[in-house]
C-alpha cells in the first residue's frame, strides 16, 4: 500500500479524482482520503447515506471523508492497517495536523499543489512550515503562464520551511475551458477526459508517471483516451 500526499490550500479534489481514475484503469485499487477542512469530496462525489465519516465508491474509486488517520479508516473497514486492500491511498491535505496524522512523511510521493494566488501560496507554505521534519515535495503549479520569476518567488517564500523541492515541476493551465469541463463532469457524476485541454491531460500524465514510471508517454495517453 503506497501513500501519496497532495498538500496545499489550492482546491485539489478534482485533480486527485482524475489521477485516481487513471490508476484504477491501470489495475490499481485506490482510496482517496479527503482530510481537508472544507471536505469538498462530500459534495461533489455522490453518496447514498453520507454520515460524519464514511467511505463511498465512485467510478471504481473509494472515497473516504471525515477520518482523522489511517487507523480510523482501518477500523471502519474492520481490517488491520496492513490488510487494507489498496494499492494507493491518495490523501488530500490542507492542514499540518492532518499531514502528521496520516504520516505523510512516510508517503512514497508528496505533491505541493498551488496556484500563484497570494492566499493559496502563503497558506500552503504555512502548512509546510508547521511540519516537524523535512519532507521532499514535487511542485504542482496552476497558472496561465508559469515563469522563472514565479518559481523563484515560490522558492524565496519557502525559505526557512522544512520542504525539500524535487527538481522537476508539473504545470497545469488555469484555463476556463478546463474549469467548465470539470463542472460539466460533476453535473453528470462522470469522470471524463475528452473535454479537458491537452495541457491539463499532460499534467495528469506527469503525476501518474511519477507514481507508475512504466506507464508514460503514448502508452499512458492511449489508456486515458479509453476512459
Amino acid at each position: 500500500m503506497k501513500e501519496v500526499g497532495f498538500i496545499g490550500a489550492f482546491d485539489k479534489t478534482d485533480l486527485i479524482i482524475y489521477v485516481a481514475k487513471i490508476l484504477t484503469v491501470l489495475g490499481k485499487r485506490v482510496l482517496i482520503a479527503d482530510t481537508t477542512i472544507t471536505q469538498k469530496a462530500k459534495y461533489v462525489v455522490p453518496a447514498l447515506n453520507p454520515t460524519l465519516s464514511y467511505i463511498t465508491e465512485f467510478e471504481e474509486i473509494d472515497i473516504a471523508v471525515g477520518f482523522n488517520n489511517l487507523e480510523s479508516i482501518a477500523e471502519y473497514t474492520n481490517r488491520p492497517i496492513n490488510q487494507l486492500e489498496y494499492d494507493y491511498i491518495l490523501v488530500d491535505i490542507d492542514n499540518a495536523k492532518s499531514a502528521m496524522n496520516f504520516g505523510i512523511e512516510r508517503a512514497v510521493q508528496n505533491f505541493f499543489v498551488t496556484s500563484f494566488d497570494t492566499y493559496e501560496v502563503r497558506r500552503g507554505l504555512e502548512i509546510l512550515s508547521e511540519f516537524p521534519t523535512p519532507i521532499k515535495m514535487t511542485k504542482v503549479l496552476f497558472s496561465k503562464e508559469v515563469t522563472k520569476e514565479d518559481d523563484d518567488y515560490l522558492n524565496y517564500l519557502s525559505l526557512g520551511s522544512k520542504v525539500m523541492w524535487e527538481d522537476d515541476r508539473i504545470y497545469f493551465p488555469l484555463e476556463m475551458g478546463d474549469k467548465t469541463a470539470i463542472i460539466n463532469n460533476q453535473k453528470v457524476s462522470k469522470i471524463r477526459f475528452d473535454n479537458l485541454t491537452n495541457m491539463y491531460k499532460d499534467g495528469l500524465e506527469y503525476i501518474v508517471a511519477k507514481l507508475e514510471p512504466e506507464f508514460q508517454g503514448a502508452k499512458l495517453r492511449k489508456i486515458m483516451k479509453e476512459i
